[in-house]
Parts: structure tokens; sequence; C-alpha cells
């Protein structure tokens, strides 16, 4: 994305294809980290007493958890959900991201000149990312879904078979809108991220360019990519987590219930279980996203009129 807030002379339909692009490839790049995220989230505090002390927990670290995964349900499974992560990544990242740059240019207005101001990247952002998600929400649930079921005991049949058979057995089991579950900590989630990504790559990015012996390369991407994932692993962690463990477990009745129960059994820590393996997974992710995207998109780029 040039930092000057241009995109070329691309259409929508360009924009949205070099984003899916890009973002199923970092998917398939970093899934297993994100399995390694959602089963340290979904892990809830075992509280122990003089009778019986407080087990260790199963999941332990980044490394840890992929690696207790592995051990116990083979290294196939750290790819567990990557066909609705594709899913999701083909229509939400081709959305969030292919429609940041109109939406942008639409809240500056067609007059502007100069630098587009951060709030206005903030507020495409927002606006992109709570619109996305809202479409791609069944994909999301699904994939969760999936990540979340661990070891099952001898014998014992698998919740779902595959993808298409959570979207089918959730459509039928639990109504058509279930495929919606967990959409207001969902789309909070996904709206603070892609504000904090898009908006921080677009920040960086600019920043970095006014620098002496910087240019607009691989290098600028790269450093870009890292601020906008820390910037939205620290913003966007706790409605991860909600999020997570709404779509992972049935028990809790709304956004609200599932934030105090977690408060209240977990403590506030709760909330940022997972940071390193999440911000190892979204830092990698949009470095990976955006130095392809940053080269993808130049495939579309319609070459003017002779």
């Amino acid at each position: 994305m040039p930092a000057d807030g241009s995109k070329g002379d691309i259409s929508f339909a360009g924009r949205f294809t070099a984003s899916a692009i890009s973002a199923c490839f970092a998917e398939i790049c970093t899934i297993p980290l994100d399995t390694a995220k959602v089963r340290l989230q979904l892990q809830k505090t075992v509280v122990g007493d003089a009778t019986a002390p407080a087990a260790l927990p199963k999941y332990r670290g980044l490394l840890g958890t992929a690696a207790t995964i592995a051990r116990e349900e083979g290294a196939a499974a750290l790819w567990k959900g990557i066909v609705p992560g594709l899913h999701r990544q083909c229509i939400y990242g081709g959305l969030r991201i292919g429609l940041y740059e109109p939406v942008k240019s639409f809240y500056v207005g067609q007059d502007h000149v100069g630098d587009v101001p951060l709030s206005k990247k903030i507020a495409a952002g927002f606006t992109t990312g709570a619109i996305a998600i809202a479409v791609a929400n069944p994909t999301d649930l699904v994939k969760v879904r999936l990540q979340a079921e661990g070891k099952l005991a001898p014998g014992a049949p698998r919740r779902y078979a595959g993808a298409m058979d959570a979207y089918a057995k959730i459509a039928r089991q639990e109504g058509f809108t279930a495929l919606w579950t967990g959409l207001g900590p969902n789309v909070a989630r996904n709206a603070i991220i892609n504000a904090a990504e898009l908006a921080s790559y677009d920040q960086v990015k600019q920043t970095i360019l006014k620098l002496p012996g910087f240019k607009d390369d691989a290098v600028t991407h790269l450093l870009s990519g890292l601020g906008a994932g820390f910037f939205a692993v620290c913003i966007g962690s706790p409605v991860d987590v909600v999020k997570s463990r709404m779509m992972g477990d049935s028990a809790y009745k709304s956004t609200i219930d599932c934030f105090v129960k977690t408060l209240k059994n977990d403590g506030p820590l709760a909330f940022y279980k997972g940071f390193l393996p999440n911000f190892a997974r979204l830092g990698s992710w949009n470095v990976i996203m955006f130095l392809t995207l940053e080269q993808v998109q130049k495939f579309f780029v319609r070459k003017p009129a002779s």
C-alpha cells in the first residue's frame, strides 16, 4: 500500500483478488501458530485447594503447545481449520484490504491533497474490518471449532468430519443464525485489529519513507508489517480471547457473560493469554501478507490506454 494513500490504477476486483491471494498465502504459512494460540486462549485456569492441588496447565507457551498438539494428535493437527481459514481469508481478507483504499479516499474526500490523517486511516480500517467479518463470520466460527477439538478417546467420533460438514451441522442442529455466533466480539475484534493493522502499516510505512536511506522496498514492507502486527495484538488481544472462547465453548450466554466469567474465574491476565503466540502469529502473518500484497498487486495495475 503506497504511503501517499494512492493505490495506482487498480480496480476493486484487482484489489480484492490481490488481497485474497496474499491473505491466503499468509494463512497457510502461519496457521500452526494460530492453532496454538486458540488452544491457549480456550484453556481455563484450574483452581486447587488443600485436598486437590491445581493441576499444571496442559498447554504451556507457543512451542510447548505446538509440541503437545503434534505429539498427541499428529503434526497435521496444527493445520486444523485450514479449509475454513482459507474460506475466511478469501472473503474477509479480500474485503477488508480491498475496500480500505476506496473507503479511506471516501473519508478524506476527493479533493484531499497530501498525507492522509491517521484518524481517517483508523476509521477506514475499522469500517472495512467490521463489514468484512460480518460477511465472513461463519468461516471464523467453523475454523475455531475445528481448531478447538483436541485429542479424542479411542473410538470416539469427531464432532465434525470437516469444514463443509461443520457448516451443515451447525446450521441444521443449532439453526442457520448460529453460524453468526460470537458476531459481536468478532466484529469488535476484527474492526479493532483491522484498524490497528492497516492504519499502523500505512502510518509506519509513511514515516519510514521520510527517513534518509529508506525506499519503498522489501525492508520497509517488513518493518511496517512487524509494526502492524505488534499494534494489532496489543490492542486486540482481549476481544480476541473473548471471541475464541465464545466460539469454542457454548457455555457463554453473551459477550458480557464471557467477559465477566473470564475476568472472575481466570483474572485480568487471561485476556492476554497466548500473547506471545498471538504476536508471533500476527507479526509473521502481517509480514508475509504485506510483503506478498505489495508484489501481487503490481500484476493488477491497469496500464493507461495508448
